[in-house]
């Protein structure tokens, strides 16, 4: 099963992960950096896609 990961050392805080994610599993971190629910996240890679960084990627879990 593959879930994604976020690089929070390069993140900006965007929000375009969160805007394509359906099952609403990535949230802003205070601001700062998206932050993954590994529980909610279904694998999809739809936020990976978007990422206008490229700094999602999809691991095995």
């Amino acid at each position: 099963m593959r879930k994604a990961c976020i690089n929070k050392d390069v993140c900006v805080a965007c929000g375009c992960c969160i805007k394509v994610c359906p099952r609403n599993a990535i949230i802003i971190f205070k601001g700062i950096h998206a932050v993954v629910d590994k529980k909610a996240c279904i694998g999809c890679g739809l936020c990976k896609k978007i990422c206008p960084a490229s700094i999602i990627e999809l691991e095995e879990v």
